[in-house]
C-alpha cells in the first residue's frame, strides 16, 4: 500500500466500485417507489404516518445516526490518533442516554411532525415556529455538510478521481441523488433506505471487525502494539512521534487543547438529543411505547458499532498506516475503505464502500425531509399562511425546499471537502446542543418558562454558536481548516459547545424573567404536562 502515500491509483477496481454503487442505488431506488405509492397525506410524507415499529424505527434510528462520520470518520481518527480518536465513539453513544431519559417519549406523546410542534404547543406560534425552524435549517446544513464532503473523498478513492474538479462533481451527484430519494419517497422511503443501510453498515463493519482479529489470531493487546510501532514507524516526524494508546495525541496536554476536547465532548453528549433529523424519528412510531422501544434498540445498535469501530481504527493503523491513510483522497477519511482492502482485495473494498456510499445517501436524505419538513410546516403553513395551508400545498413546498437545501448542501460540501467529518459533524451537535436542548427541555421540564425565554435561548445559542465556530481555527488560520491560506481566528477552540451550551441555557433563564409579565396560557402548559407524562391526548396531535 506505499503506492497510496503517494496518492496512487491502485486501489481496487473503479468499475467493479462503479457496478456495485449503482446496484444499490437501483434497489433502494426500488424501495422508494415502492414506498411513494402510499404517500398520500402530509403526515406519510413527513412521518411515514407513524405506522413503523419500534424494532423497524430502531434500525431507521440507527440508519439515521450512523453516518459517514461514524464509519470513515471515526475509523480514521483512531487510525490516526489512537485513544483520542475513540472519544468521538463515547461520546455519540453516550449521548443516546440523555435521549432516552429526557426527550424521547415526552417528545413522541406532544408533538405531530416536527420539534416546533413540541416548542409551540404552549407558547406563542409564530416567533417559536420561526426560531426553531432556522436552527434545523442550520444543523441540517451543518450536518449536510459533513456528508457531502465524506462523499468526495470516498468516491474520489474508489473511482481514481483526482483534483478538486472530480471530487466536487462526486458531491454534487451525491446530492442530486438524495433530492431525487426524498421528492420520490417521503419519510417512507427514506426510512426503508436507512434500514437496509444500518444492516448492510453493521454487518460491514462486523465482518471487518472479525477479519481484524482474526488477523492477530484474536490478541487485541498484539493488535495496539502492532498499531504502535506503524505509528512510530511513520515517515511523517509528527505523526511518529505520537503515543496513539495514551491520550494526548489529538488533544495534548496544553491547557487550551484540553479545554478544546471538554468542549467536543459537551457538544457530543448533548447533541443527539437536540439533532432535529433524530427527534423526528420518534413520530414514525404509533405511540410512547413504541418509541422508547426504537430508541433501547437503536442504542443496541449503536453500541455495537462503535465497539466495532475500536478494531477497525486500530487495524487500519496497523495493516494500512497513518502514511497510507493521510497521503490517500479523503485523508483520514480513507482509513476503513483501505482497510477493507487489505482484508479483502478488490471485491471486499468494494462491497464496503458501497455500504459507505449508501452510508452517506441515507443519512443526507433524512436530513434533507428533516429540513424541508421543518420549512413547509413551521414557516410557510403556520407562519407565512397562519394555519391556512393545505396538505397538498405542505408538501408541494416541502419538495421545493428539498431541491433548495440540495443545491446549498452540494456548494458547501465542496468547500468541505479534505475535512474529517467527524469533526465536521461535532460542530452540528454543538449547534444542535446549543440551540435545542435547552429550550427543548425547559419548554418540557420549566412551568414558568415562556416565549420570551425561549426566543432568548433559541436565537442566542445558535447565533453565538455559528459565530465563534466562523471565527474558529476550524474555519481559518490553521493548516487543516476549510480557508488555511486565510487567518481571521480569534476564538481559540476548534468546537464553541462549552461557551454557547451553557449561555444558551443562561439566555432561557434571563429571556423568562425578563418576559415574565406576558403570561403565557397556563392551560396548556397544564395540558401539555399531562400529555408529555402520559399520552393523554396524544391522538389530537395525531389526528388533526
Amino acid at each position: 500500500m506505499t503506492v497510496l502515500a503517494q496518492g496512487g491509483t491502485d486501489v481496487g477496481n473503479p468499475i467493479l466500485n462503479i457496478a456495485i454503487f449503482v446496484a444499490f442505488v437501483v434497489v433502494t431506488m426500488a424501495l422508494v417507489i415502492k414506498a411513494s405509492r402510499t404517500t398520500k397525506k402530509a403526515s406519510d410524507f413527513y412521518t411515514g404516518g407513524g405506522q413503523f415499529s419500534g424494532p423497524q424505527n430502531g434500525f431507521a434510528i440507527a440508519g439515521d445516526y450512523l453516518s459517514a462520520a461514524s464509519f470513515l470518520g471515526i475509523a480514521g481518527a483512531i487510525a490516526v490518533y489512537g485513544y483520542d480518536g475513540f472519544l468521538y465513539s463515547i461520546g455519540f453513544l453516550v449521548a443516546w442516554l440523555v435521549a432516552l431519559l429526557l426527550v424521547a417519549e415526552l417528545l413522541r406523546n406532544t408533538g405531530r411532525f416536527t420539534m416546533a410542534d413540541v416548542l409551540s404547543f404552549r407558547l406563542k406560534e409564530r416567533p417559536v415556529r420561526m426560531a426553531a425552524a432556522l436552527s434545523t435549517l442550520a444543523v441540517s446544513l451543518f450536518y449536510l455538510l459533513a456528508q457531502m464532503a465524506g462523499a468526495g473523498g470516498l468516491v474520489a478513492l474508489l473511482l481514481d478521481i483526482e483534483g478538486k474538479v472530480g471530487q466536487a462533481i462526486v458531491v454534487a451527484v451525491v446530492g442530486v441523488l438524495m433530492i431525487v430519494y426524498v421528492l420520490i419517497g417521503g419519510m417512507k422511503g427514506t426510512t426503508y433506505v436507512q434500514m437496509v443501510k444500518a444492516v448492510l453498515l453493521i454487518a460491514g463493519a462486523g465482518l471487518m471487525f472479525v477479519l481484524v482479529l482474526f488477523a492477530v489470531r484474536g490478541n487485541f493487546s498484539q493488535l495496539l502494539a502492532d498499531a504502535q510501532a506503524m505509528v512510530s514507524s511513520s515517515s511523517n516526524e509528527a505523526v511518529a512521534q505520537r503515543d496513539v494508546l495514551a491520550p494526548g495525541a489529538k488533544y495534548g496536554i496544553s491547557n487550551m487543547t484540553q479545554i478544546d476536547f471538554l468542549s467536543l465532548g459537551l457538544a457530543l453528549v448533548l447533541g443527539t438529543a437536540g439533532l432535529p433529523h433524530v427527534l423526528m424519528r420518534f413520530y414514525t412510531v404509533p405511540t410512547a411505547k413504541e418509541a422508547r422501544r426504537s430508541v433501547t434498540w437503536a442504542i443496541a445498535l449503536i453500541g455495537a458499532f462503535y465497539l466495532f469501530t475500536l478494531v477497525l481504527g486500530y487495524g487500519a493503523a496497523k495493516m494500512v498506516g497513518p502514511d497510507a491513510i493521510l497521503g490517500a483522497p479523503g485523508k483520514e477519511n480513507a482509513a476503513a475503505p483501505l482497510l477493507a482492502f487489505e482484508l479483502g482485495g478488490t471485491l471486499f473494498l468494494a462491497i464496503i464502500s458501497a455500504v459507505a456510499f449508501a452510508t452517506i445517501l441515507a443519512v443526507v436524505a433524512g436530513l434533507a425531509i428533516t429540513a424541508s419538513a421543518s420549512f413547509a410546516h413551521d414557516i410557510y403553513a403556520s407562519v407565512i399562511k397562519r394555519g391556512n395551508a393545505t396538505e397538498d400545498e405542505q408538501v408541494r413546498v416541502s419538495r421545493i425546499t428539498v431541491v433548495v437545501i440540495g443545491l446549498v448542501s452540494i456548494v458547501l460540501g465542496i468547500l468541505a471537502m479534505g475535512q474529517n467529518i467527524a469533526f465536521l459533524v461535532a460542530l452540528a451537535f454543538a449547534v444542535a446542543a446549543s440551540a435545542n436542548l435547552p429550550t427543548l427541555l425547559y419548554s418540557l421540564f420549566w412551568r414558568k418558562f415562556n416565549t420570551t425565554g425561549a426566543l432568548f435561548s433559541i436565537y442566542g445559542g445558535l447565533i453565538s454558536c455559528l459565530v465563534l465556530i466562523v471565527f474558529s481555527p476550524a474555519v481559518s488560520g490553521a493548516p487543516s481548516a476549510m480557508f488555511p491560506d486565510v487567518d481571521f481566528s480569534w476564538f481559540p477552540l476548534s468546537n464553541p459547545g462549552i461557551v454557547s451550551i451553557p449561555l444558551a441555557f443562561a439566555l432561557g433563564i434571563v429571556g423568562t424573567f425578563v418576559g415574565r409579565r406576558k403570561q403565557e396560557d397556563r392551560y396548556k402548559q397544564a395540558e401539555m404536562e399531562v400529555r408529555s407524562l402520559t399520552g393523554v391526548g396524544v391522538e389530537k396531535a395525531v389526528s388533526h
